[in-house]
């Protein structure tokens, strides 16, 4: 029989439903107590209420693999993040730069590849790159915001350098960078 179709059974008059404690014997009472405690314990927030955890510091990554990249009469000593774990993670909580390095962003395929700067805390400029190594565009990036910065055409190469580096050379969209090893001209119809 379902419990909800048992007949009630009846009530003696004057009876008292309020809960009253279970009578134990006295050996049982610590016992009790302990696992009461152990419980309240386990289910009571670690920090005081309305506090919020502190986030897990998110590290810098350590030194990636360089490359060469000829800017006009400058050379770039470029970080390569080439893999999804590494391009994640780009500049994220480095402190600073040396002088002309960067990182640069490989992707395996042509796309409208954004970013952010959460996490990040140099102010930085990035340069999406063409296949041939021309640049699309440049675009100058805040400190640990979540605005997007977007190429204007598909890209497979990005690279980000301390914010102004690109404008203190006069380099601009439709600068062509030099690595041959990356940029390859474009093919002949």
């Amino acid at each position: 029989m379902h419990a909800s179709m048992r007949p009630a059974l009846p009530r003696p008059p004057g009876a008292d439903l309020s809960l009253r404690p279970i009578a134990r014997p006295a050996s049982a009472r610590p016992a009790a107590a302990a696992l009461l405690l152990a419980t309240l314990l386990a289910l009571a927030p670690a920090a005081p209420l309305g506090a919020q955890p502190a986030p897990a510091r998110v590290e810098p990554q350590p030194t990636l693999p360089k490359i060469e990249i000829q800017a006009g009469l400058h050379v770039i000593r470029a970080e390569v993040a080439d893999a999804v774990d590494t391009r994640m993670r780009g500049l994220m909580m480095r402190e600073k730069l040396g002088p002309n390095e960067g990182m640069l962003f490989v992707f395996d395929q042509r796309a409208g590849h954004c970013f952010w700067m959460k996490n990040t805390l140099l102010p930085l400029s990035i340069a999406f790159v063409d296949d041939d190594g021309t640049i699309a565009n440049i675009e100058d990036m805040k400190p640990q915001t979540e605005d997007s910065h977007c190429p204007l055409r598909p890209i497979r190469y990005a690279l980000e350098m301390e914010q102004g580096w690109f404008a203190r050379r006069g380099l601009k969209a439709g600068t062509k960078l030099t690595q041959p090893k990356l940029f390859k001209a474009p093919a002949k119809n």
